[in-house]
């Protein structure tokens, strides 16, 4: 018998992947036809095997393809749009410059592929296999040689992943930099030694992420959900962490003082109420005496800023979780990339003011005024609230008057709306996955895109425009 060829596991040749095939489109539709009745287990079908082949830039938007196997294949500019492949096999795969938007790619093998430039914004990679992977073919003389492409992880970079879903996506020594990770879920995500340096995580939620020894250099984690992630030996060198939530984050392990962390009340140069009262001198004196209020990145985590006057007032990136806020006078205030979580804003007035990517979660909005205000140097007749993109996860806004504000992208998961008024309010792809919404106020709102709203509010929308 014929000795085995043996494998060196430390040198390959490598193989240039142009050099597959191309599938017929005849051939590729009868694979697909048969794959269909295989998945929904009718008779006289059978799995689709694209496996080393080239099928750059076909268009297999919507298609079932859940389990199909594209090992090694080449889907170079393909479209993918809203197809269903759970499951299926791109191990080594060629995925630059794909456009992979809305498709479930659940449980998908994605080790070593080459994802470079691809645009999967929206969809669903839940439990996917992204880590390193070497594919090795034979060369048909008896040698094995591997199939790369420029590196043995998954590649990543460049890509859009915006709003993208990984929960519980094994992702260790990937290769992701430069790629825009904005409102992407990476819940309980493996990313040891993962290259992230120079990615977008504006937004993104990364709850039990392990991030240890990762390379987060030059990332930006505006506004991301860090709780209970480990960055043990993460390299955070010029990460940009102001608006970043830090819940439960041991960072004993971590060197955190080449990033670029929120201010101390101290950087102020003067008492914080000293600098409310030339704020507020400011305000009544039309800017002729006093000193406008720049509270841009500071800390005031747990202040009792209960009754004051900010309005108009720099908060952009602050942090002022945990702070008592009631009754305090936000309007037309700067808030974006606030966290405010757990903060108590009763009956505080926000009428006007810019709340974009702030996070709120957990915190008591009750009897808020957050509708339009009329400003008369303004080009329209009122100015309302901005809630683009706010994290409002288990909220209380009972009672709050969100008329006509804009909240497209708001996430009200499980918040309290209880008596809302949205009224006319801007709703588009609004999340409101078990909110309590009686008594909540609706009518005239846009709509469109939102999730977890009940049907009665889209059957009332109809009965007002007949």
């Amino acid at each position: 018998m014929a000795e085995a060829p043996k494998v060196d596991e430390t040198e390959f040749p490598d193989e240039n992947v142009s050099n597959l095939k191309p599938l017929p489109v005849a051939e590729m539709e009868r694979q697909i036809r048969l794959h269909e009745r295989f998945v929904k287990g009718q008779t006289g079908g059978a799995r689709a095997n694209f496996s080393f082949r080239d099928l750059s830039r076909r268009d297999l938007s919507k298609r079932l393809l859940d389990g199909a196997d594209f090992t090694g294949a080449r889907l170079q500019g393909a479209r993918l749009q809203g197809a269903r492949l759970k499951g299926a096999i791109f191990f080594a795969t060629d995925l630059r410059d794909s456009a992979i938007t809305s498709a479930d790619m659940t449980q998908c093998d994605l080790r070593g592929a080459c994802i470079r430039g691809a645009d999967l914004t929206g969809s669903a990679l839940h439990e996917c296999d992204l880590r390193a992977g070497v594919l090795l073919r034979s060369d048909g003389r008896g040698n094995l040689v591997k199939t790369v492409f420029d590196k043995e992880e998954t590649d990543m970079s460049g890509a859009t992943v915006k709003k993208a879903d990984f929960s519980r996506a094994r992702m260790s020594n990937s290769f992701i930099m430069q790629t825009d990770f904005t409102d992407a879920i990476l819940r309980d995500v493996k990313l040891i030694k993962a290259d992230l340096s120079g990615c977008n995580m504006t937004g993104s939620i990364l709850e039990g992420t392990d991030l240890s020894e990762a390379n987060l250099s030059g990332a930006i984690f505006h506004g991301a959900i860090l709780k209970r992630a480990i960055l043990a030996g993460a390299n955070l060198e010029g990460a940009d962490l102001v608006g970043a939530v830090f819940d439960s984050v041991d960072t004993s392990k971590t060197d955190m003082t080449k990033a670029q962390l929120p201010r101390s009340l101290d950087s102020l140069g003067a008492p914080l109420r000293k600098i409310i009262q030339n704020h507020l001198s400011w305000i009544n004196t039309s800017a002729q005496v006093g000193t406008h209020a720049d509270f841009s990145r500071v800390d005031m985590a747990r202040q009792n800023l209960a009754d004051v006057n900010l309005s108009a007032a720099n908060m952009q990136y602050a942090v002022l979780r945990e702070s008592d806020l009631s009754k305090a006078n936000f309007v037309m205030a700067e808030l974006a990339f606030a966290d405010l979580n757990a903060a108590d804003l009763r009956h505080a007035d926000l009428r006007g003011a810019r709340l974009q990517r702030a996070n709120l979660s957990h915190a008591n909005l009750t009897g808020v005024r957050a509708g339009p205000i009329d400003v008369a140097f303004a080009s329209t007749q009122s100015w309302p609230a901005n809630f683009e993109h706010a994290k409002l996860f288990e909220t209380n806004l009972a009672g709050a008057d969100l008329r006509r504000a804009r909240c497209a992208g708001a996430n009200f998961t499980k918040a309290n709306l209880q008596d809302v008024d949205l009224r006319h309010a801007d709703l588009r792809d609004a999340i409101f996955n078990h909110a309590d919404l009686r008594g909540a106020q609706l009518d005239h709102a846009d709509l469109r895109g939102t999730k977890g709203l009940p049907e009665r509010f889209f059957r009332d929308d109809e009965d007002d425009d007949l």
